[in-house]
């Protein structure tokens, strides 16, 4: 049984509620561990004295936010990692950061256990737990949503009530959030039918699009080996520098995604998210990745980041996989160097410029004037190695798909035997190569 545990506490309903839970069932002294990573100062203002009235003998607030953002947001970023195609991964990325700094304080003050407020429902828990594993394996895992009685927010604000404890959650509150300073997604309520249009009242972070300026508003994102260093010439640290994009984007109404999601558990949830920062800083880098990556690497690029985004989203942050493809990520994360503008319109970002000192981009070579590098020429030779196959399939009259054409000789299989009467093929003569002329 556990003596002293760790709780991860946000100060919300959930975790007002399991400091009371863990002390009066498990007998144990409870830690409260609370994770800035930038969800406002609304939400931890008098948040280390709440946690004290609910029965935490201590709170500890840890500054994760440059944290978070450069060593957890920039190297997934720069996998190119999108979940399901839409989903920039906010709340996935910040678990990890917020488990570590979870048990380095359960090693500071000698906790022999960790607790989180995660559901039996959601992906959270799979995601803290995972890390717990990798981090603390030594260190007892309690998580009150599988273990209590308790199912609903009435029962939860009843739980708080019969003790005297204040929270300033109600039934009126009708959305789940989650928000750090990469995004903010919202949950429950309307919408959790998947064919109710998106609730005006849920948006937070980002302007109805409608409603946006009727002026386009440019911005320019320097990047360094994938990552964004300065806005419009200022250089600022990670976090500042997704803090000022968020609001240069949010007012555009930049960021909205309404996605139906798979979660780890095997079910659907329906999520609305807001990532108005991060959505410029992902155009701008595709910007760059156009002019400074070839064509192989670009699309092996797509394909770490769908392996990689995967892994983000199931929390196995501290695997040999992931150091794995961070390694390659970096690698190629060393030509992601250069300038973009981002426009921002009702809702849109679009890059309009790019420019990299590692650009593999000639006009010269691209230009449909005239030009002297180019000797158009060259391209048949090119196109007959390129299309080789093809040309060998047509010979011996098969066409697209594999199938045979009608005048076609084919081998034919002897029945039980297996054995093979392979006419002799005569392939159609081309008439563009010659003899003696190689291909």
């Amino acid at each position: 049984m556990a003596k002293k545990v760790v709780l991860a506490y946000s100060g919300g309903l959930d975790t007002s509620a399991i400091v009371p839970w863990l002390v009066e069932n498990i007998g144990c002294e409870v830690v409260a561990m609370v994770a800035d990573v930038g969800q406002g100062a609304e939400e931890l203002d008098g948040v280390e004295e709440k946690a004290k009235v609910t029965g935490a003998s201590e709170c500890h607030v840890v500054d994760l936010r440059r944290d978070f953002i450069e060593n957890y947001v920039f190297p997934t970023l720069i996998t190119g990692a999108i979940y399901e195609g839409r989903y920039l991964l906010g709340t996935s990325i910040a678990r990890p950061c917020i488990a570590k700094a979870q048990v380095e304080v359960a090693r500071k003050v000698g906790a022999d256990a960790v607790a989180h407020g995660c559901t039996g429902k959601g992906n959270d828990q799979v995601r803290f737990e995972a890390a717990f594993a990798a981090l603390g394996p030594d260190l007892e895992i309690i998580a009150p949503w599988r273990e209590w009685d308790l199912r609903s927010r009435e029962q939860l604000l009843a739980y708080l009530a019969e003790r005297d404890i204040p929270c300033t959650s109600s039934l009126t509150k009708i959305y789940s959030r989650d928000r750090n300073l990469w995004h903010i997604s919202h949950e429950g309520g309307l919408i959790e039918d998947p064919w109710n249009a998106p609730p005006d009242d849920a948006w937070q972070l980002t302007a109805d699009p409608r409603e946006a300026p009727d002026e386009p508003e440019d911005v320019a994102i320097e990047f360094r080996s994938g990552r964004p260093v300065a806005v419009n010439g200022e250089q600022l640290a990670g976090h500042e520098l997704v803090a000022k994009l968020n609001f240069i984007a949010g007012r555009h109404g930049v960021g909205r995604v309404d996605l139906v999601e798979n979660r780890v558990v095997g079910m659907k949830s329906r999520g609305l998210y807001e990532t108005p920062g991060g959505t410029v800083i992902v155009e701008g880098l595709r910007g760059i990745e156009e002019l400074t990556l070839d064509r192989e690497t670009n699309q092996f690029r797509h394909e770490l980041g769908l392996r990689f985004a995967k892994l983000v989203y199931e929390g196995r942050w501290f695997t040999m996989l992931r150091d794995t493809l961070s390694a390659a990520a970096e690698t190629i994360a060393q030509r992601l160097t250069g300038e973009v503008v981002v426009r921002l319109f009702k809702g849109q970002a679009t890059a309009v410029k790019r420019r990299s000192p590692l650009s593999l981009y000639s006009e010269t070579f691209a230009t449909f004037g005239a030009d002297e590098v180019y000797n158009q020429k060259h391209a048949e030779g090119f196109i007959r190695l390129f299309s080789l196959a093809e040309r060998i399939a047509g010979f011996n009259g098969l066409t697209l798909g594999g199938t045979a054409r009608e005048d076609a000789a084919l081998p034919v299989v002897t029945p039980r035997t297996g054995a093979v009467n392979a006419p002799e093929l005569k392939p159609v003569a081309d008439p563009i190569i010659k003899e003696g002329t190689p291909a």
